[in-house]
């Protein structure tokens, strides 16, 4: 084949071939110093820019925005802890979304997978409240709520696995057939009838509510989730990385073909990793119902399963990296809720700058992963 700078010959003339302007290629490795300053840079650049577009836009002082940001996410101590709630609910369901995506396995179907195990949990809640001590019938919300979850999960597996179908559709269709089912049973629980919530449940005999750590004679209602979900990552870290199931995961997301060869039963590493993508999302609808919200609704996952794909992706589905991504996410939601209320702005005009921040930090990834180069001026007759 005649490379770029072969000359031609067209009727009576000459033609040359040009390079393309620039061309790309993938850079074999990146040391992680170098790739977090990168990323590192990517902010403090998309920072300028929000500050740009906020003096253009509002003729507001940049610097008493970005400060307004900061007070909405760590202004007091509620709201810190309420940020550090926030941080572990989407760090949950980033967790159980990790798994199947280091298989190559698009499970887009968390928020789901979340409302489902918190519909197991209500329905524990509703149905055994009276029926059960307390003690047991949390273990009981807990069983009910990790079993909804992995078997959600496990349904498009199996599909997956037997006959190859699209997880990605099928994964995501499960979400509207999980939103259903919980407004259906809102529904049938309903309190008062008619008006299409169940408000909070067990309030008076507060059966099936998680208990609060307290040291201090001061109650700490977020602290649980908070332990149980940073515990939780380290021991999937340690799962990924260290155990023969993590192994399978990665070598059946590099190749499946390559898998098979070594002896890997494929059809089992997508059906096992898809019960515990499953199973850790059942716990975050556990956390959500059990522990914090104390009700259901069709909005508890909070759009937390579509944000967790962010989180797991730009920490290359590193558990302990995504504890970083999931805190920033979380911090610019808080800052941005601020900046509408203080400066009365339109809620969307805090989108835009989120928006723009998250562009810089998902842009940055390019520039860690790829190498741009520009065509070279050549002399004549060289």
């Amino acid at each position: 084949m005649a490379d770029n700078n072969a000359v031609l010959t067209e009727n009576s003339g000459e033609k040359k071939v040009r390079e393309p302007l620039f061309h790309i290629t993938k850079k074999a490795s990146v040391p992680w110093q170098q790739a977090w300053a990168v990323r590192i840079g990517s902010v403090v650049v998309a920072l300028i820019v929000c500050a740009l577009i906020t003096m253009f836009l509002t003729h507001i002082d940049p610097i008493k925005v970005y400060a307004t940001m900061l007070n909405g996410a760590f202004g007091t101590s509620r709201r810190i802890w309420s940020l550090l709630q926030g941080v572990a609910m989407l760090l949950c369901v980033s967790l159980a979304v990790t798994p199947a995506f280091k298989m190559r396995f698009w499970n887009i179907g968390a928020e789901g997978q979340v409302l489902i195990g918190g519909l197991a949990t209500a329905a524990c809640m509703i149905l055994l409240g009276d029926k059960l001590p307390n003690a047991l019938l949390i273990l009981v919300m807990l069983v009910s709520a990790l079993a909804a979850g992995a078997v959600w999960g496990l349904l498009p597996a199996v599909f997956k696995a037997k006959w190859n179908t699209n997880e990605t559709l099928f994964t995501l269709m499960m979400n509207y057939v999980a939103t259903q089912l919980v407004a259906y049973f809102v529904t049938v629980w309903e309190v008062p009838k008619g008006s299409g919530k169940i408000g909070i449940i067990n309030q008076a005999t507060r059966a099936g509510w998680v208990p609060v750590i307290s040291f201090g004679g001061k109650n700490y209602d977020y602290l649980l989730n908070i332990i149980v979900v940073f515990a939780l990552t380290f021991v999937l870290y340690a799962y990924l990385k260290y155990s023969k199931h993590g192994y399978e995961i990665a070598v059946v997301g590099e190749s499946e073909n390559t898998a098979r060869y070594i002896g890997i039963n494929v059809k089992k590493v997508i059906l096992r990793t898809m019960i515990l993508s499953g199973g850790i999302c059942g716990l975050a609808g556990f956390l959500l119902v059990g522990s914090t919200n104390h009700t259901v609704t069709t909005t508890i996952a909070g759009g937390r399963g579509f944000t967790a794909i962010m989180v797991s992706w730009l920490a290359k589905f590193n558990p302990i990296f995504m504890i970083l991504t999931s805190a920033l996410l979380v911090i610019l939601e808080k800052g941005a809720g601020e900046i509408a209320t203080i400066y009365g702005l339109n809620k969307s005009f805090s989108d835009i700058l989120t928006g723009v921040i998250l562009f810089f930090i998902i842009g940055s990834e390019f520039f860690i992963n790829y190498s741009v180069h520009f065509r070279k001026a050549h002399k004549e007759g060289k």
